[in-house]
């Protein structure tokens, strides 16, 4: 039950916390603004309400990646203004722990981060994707080295590379598309306006079969075997960025058989659903390196150590990251154990300051 103690503490602390995640909101915001060619362009394409839109909602992505930041700082500008009127000093005094008074405010950023990632980041990566969808690769997913179209497929024909010019229905559909076989075999490249994707076989139409010493045949519709589903084509000719928490959940659930792209995917999902674990971890450290007693309150120090601190926390984050959606670490690991570790440390140095020799 919610006393009148925790709710005083919850909303000097939520109110700070949010404050500081405002004012980072409003700095990205400028900067996003200084992007002028992308500004102009979406101004080009869909008027200029749409540009400011895209600004924004990139803002918005922003300020959720740096929530680790955020929600670390917020909550020592509050617990510092607490230690200002000694306020923590009567409480301590009265036999309240600091157990009982971190309670209320790790409930609140328990919520908040619920709220981020099943409410904040699903408006906002749908706006995002309609206005100014995330290049494949940035932001976590599969990686390209050009703007070009290219698929790795495999099935019961061997080995190919597909290229083509333009995707719809989420990669179902392929446009000016040129086929690159690996095996040795008599056919050397196909080229076709069009391919559509079925479950097991791409089905090229007007396809061009160009074969060994270079004699070219037309057919009207040519058929290869795939292994790749159609989960796989959403996830690899997008971004896992512009996932929402269900999608990502419906995309894993009807089956993704490329394995970097289920890693990119996995990391994803997972890295949502630690974030208030790794909220919780951030208000910890808070907690620990501010609300111990000062005799002559210097906090200029204490300051200083929860940036530093801060953004450590986001470089391992982002690091780990990176390394589940690539497939170097299983993404349980890439997510959760950052928003643990953060935890642990919050915890063990606390402990350390309640019923320590410190």
């Amino acid at each position: 039950m919610i006393s009148q103690l925790d709710w005083f503490i919850t909303r000097r602390m939520m109110t700070r916390i949010l404050g500081v995640v405002f004012l980072f909101f409003c700095l990205i915001l400028l900067s996003e603004s200084l992007d002028s060619w992308r500004f102009e362009t979406i101004s080009r394409i869909s008027g200029q309400a749409m540009a400011w839109l895209a600004v924004v909602t990139a803002a918005i992505r922003w300020s959720i990646k740096t929530l680790s930041i955020t929600v670390l700082l917020g909550g020592i500008v509050a617990l510092i203004e607490f230690q200002s009127y000694r306020e923590f000093v009567v409480m301590k005094a009265s036999g309240i722990s600091i157990w009982r008074i971190a309670r209320g405010p790790i409930l609140f950023v328990i919520l908040f981060g619920a709220f981020i990632t099943l409410v904040g980041e699903s408006i906002s990566t749908r706006i995002n994707r309609e206005i100014n969808p995330t290049p494949p690769g940035l932001g976590g997913g599969i990686a390209r080295s050009s703007v070009d179209i290219w698929l790795q497929q495999s099935g019961a024909d061997g080995k190919y590379f597909l290229l083509a010019g333009s995707a719809r229905d989420n990669g179902a559909i392929l446009r000016d598309v040129i086929v690159f076989p690996q095996e040795n075999g008599d056919v050397k490249r196909i080229v076709a306006s069009r391919a559509d994707f079925s479950p097991g076989f791409w089905e090229f139409s007007e396809a061009r079969i160009i074969r060994s010493g270079g004699v070219s045949s037309l057919v009207d519709s040519y058929v290869l075997a795939t292994n790749s589903t159609r989960a796989d084509l959403r996830v690899t000719l997008g971004s896992t960025e512009d996932f929402t928490f269900f999608e990502l959940i419906d995309v894993l659930s009807s089956g993704v058989s490329d394995p970097i792209v289920k890693a990119a995917a996995q990391t994803r999902l997972a890295k949502l659903t630690s974030l208030p674990l790794l909220l919780v971890g951030s208000l910890l450290i808070a907690f620990a390196f501010t609300a111990g007693y000062r005799r002559a309150n210097p906090f200029g120090m204490s300051l200083m150590y929860g940036i530093i601190l801060g953004f450590v926390v986001f470089v391992i984050t982002e690091m780990a990251d990176r390394a589940g959606s690539s497939g170097v670490l299983q993404p349980a690991v890439a997510t959760w154990g950052p928003a643990a570790i953060s935890v642990l440390i919050g915890l063990s140095v606390l402990l350390n300051k309640e019923d320590g020799k410190s």
